[in-house]
């Protein structure tokens, strides 16, 4: 039997990006077994952890030099209050698909330069 376990981002210093995602996130930095190179965020479920990388090269979304490879994507339920803190934590608006109806997606970065997107879609009936 196969389970998912992790998503783990490269990033040129993980401590740094760690206390970024804890922080949006809600999350506790798992210090029993974190380490220099590497941080491990506690959760109930899937876990988010960070690696360090030589040369770290970040993406370079929307283009394709670096290609973004990935993104996470977050549920909200308002854009403004949670975008408003998105960026006060250090993430960068890149673009907005939101139309009209309120409904979308924006597309930040985040300090290492990994893409993710606040998403807010309509009620499921």
């Amino acid at each position: 039997m196969l389970t998912f376990t992790d998503v783990i981002l490269d990033c040129p210093d993980p401590w740094k990006l760690a206390e970024f995602y804890a922080e949006l996130l809600g999350w506790e930095i798992n210090t029993d077994i974190s380490q220099k190179d590497w941080v491990n965020l506690r959760n109930d479920g899937v876990e988010l952890s960070f690696q360090r990388v030589e040369n770290y090269q970040r993406p370079s979304w929307p283009g394709q030099e670096h290609p973004q490879q990935f993104h996470l994507d977050f549920e909200v339920d308002e854009f403004e209050p949670e975008q408003r803190r998105v960026i006060k934590l250090g993430a960068t608006l890149q673009k907005s698909f939101v139309g009209e109806s309120g409904y979308g997606w924006q597309v930040y970065i985040d300090p290492a330069g990994h893409p993710f997107c606040l998403c807010r879609n309509p009620p499921q009936s």
